[in-house]
């Protein structure tokens, strides 16, 4: 009984052992007689690029600052009888604000009116002598000193006259003074001063304080070397700078998150760089008919930097980096196959990257799906601008 539980066992054994001869023999003729197998093609969405001129733009902090801006200060001195304006509102150039009491200037003109007469008086008597003195002395019937007293008698009644005019002059000109007028359009703010005050010449607080809103002045800052690049790639010829000169910088409001409605003109950079940030300063102009921007606001200002000719605008999801930062792309080949390509990257606009090299007009993209992929492999294209525009439709 226990040899024929043994002679069981061991035929079990080699039965056993048998089939999987057997079994590694097929798989052996499978794998060797037939043909290998490739990999499955993997479905990839892509867009294909279509080459166009491509404005480039760069956004930056800035802050608004007023046009103009005057303090208005007394020229004379006295007491301010009047106030003529509403405060907050909209002055007019020339328009009077204050008015300080006259009486003493209006004295003053009338003194040297009459300072001037009398000089004048002085000199028509001193050109009748002259005269007088001249017919005498060609018949040697007064002394030639008698005469050149005469001459210098006129000389400084002349003298004497000009000096009463500028008097009279500097006392009209007072006069005026005491009426204070707006040097230029613009809002007031409030008055620091009541009628009943008594102002100075000399006095350093201001009255009160005129800013013109329209148009407004917007600082923004920008790095100098990201100014240096622009620089160097418009005088490549990479970036095509503005034909007319004139550059355009939109707005948006911090505050409200909306953008402004109105586009300024760039109108000048600083020549230096601040050496604490290493930014530079630029200035824009903006119109302000409706007073919605005030001075001293935060804004971003997108400002126009150029153009790029033949450029792409390119998925950034598409796009991937090396560890050394550069730039590349997976294209699909005409056989199906991923190939890839580096790219030159100008900047970023909303969701794409601005490509000025690296690629071709008509290159399909692969741009979803990307990480499943690899140089070589092969894909199933299936186009992303299709379905784009069959959602586009069906909205």
């Amino acid at each position: 009984m226990i040899l024929s539980i043994r002679s069981y066992a061991k035929f079990v054994g080699l039965a056993a052992f048998a089939l999987l001869l057997a079994g590694c023999g097929q798989e052996d003729t499978a794998q060797g007689g037939g043909e290998q197998q490739q990999p499955p093609a993997t479905q990839v969405g892509f867009v294909t690029l279509k080459a166009q001129t491509v404005g480039l733009s760069g956004e930056m902090p800035g802050r608004t600052v007023a046009f103009r801006m005057a303090d208005i200060r007394p020229q004379v001195d006295g007491i301010v009888k009047e106030r003529s304006f509403t405060e907050g509102t909209l002055v007019e150039a020339g328009q009077q604000l204050y008015l300080i009491n006259q009486d003493v200037y209006l004295a003053e003109v009338d003194a040297a009116e009459a300072e001037l007469a009398r000089q004048r008086a002085s000199l028509d008597r001193a050109a009748k002598n002259r005269v007088r003195y001249e017919q005498l002395v060609k018949t040697q019937a007064a002394s030639t000193q008698s005469y050149d007293d005469a001459v210098a008698d006129e000389a400084e009644g002349k003298a004497l006259v000009a000096a009463a005019r500028a008097s009279l002059d500097k006392a009209r000109i007072n006069l005026e003074y005491t009426s204070v007028v707006a040097p230029i359009s613009g809002r007031i703010g409030s008055s620091r001063i009541t009628e009943g005050a008594l102002v100075t010449a000399s006095q350093a607080d201001a009255l009160a304080t005129i800013t013109q809103l329209d148009p407004i002045y917007v600082d923004v800052t920008q790095a100098g070397g990201k100014l240096l690049q622009i620089r160097d790639a418009i005088a490549t010829g990479r970036i095509k700078g503005f034909d007319d000169g004139e550059i355009d910088v939109r707005l948006t409001i911090d505050s409200t998150g909306g953008e402004y409605g109105h586009v300024g003109k760039l109108q000048f950079s600083e020549v230096t760089v601040n050496e604490t940030t290493g930014t530079v300063r630029l200035r824009a102009v903006f119109p302000n008919p409706d007073g919605t921007l005030l001075p001293g606001m935060f804004v971003r200002a997108s400002v126009d930097q150029g153009r790029v000719e033949n450029a792409f605008l390119v998925p950034q999801r598409s796009v991937m980096r090396r560890p050394d930062g550069s730039a590349y792309v997976y294209a699909i080949a005409d056989d199906n196959t991923i190939v890839s390509k580096d790219v030159t990257i100008e900047q970023s606009q909303k969701d794409a990257w601005v490509v000025s090299a690296g690629l071709e007009d008509g290159d399909r993209i692969a741009v979803d799906g990307v990480l499943m992929i690899g140089p070589g492999a092969p894909v199933t294209p299936v186009s992303m601008d299709d379905a784009n525009a069959q959602q586009a439709a069906a909205q």
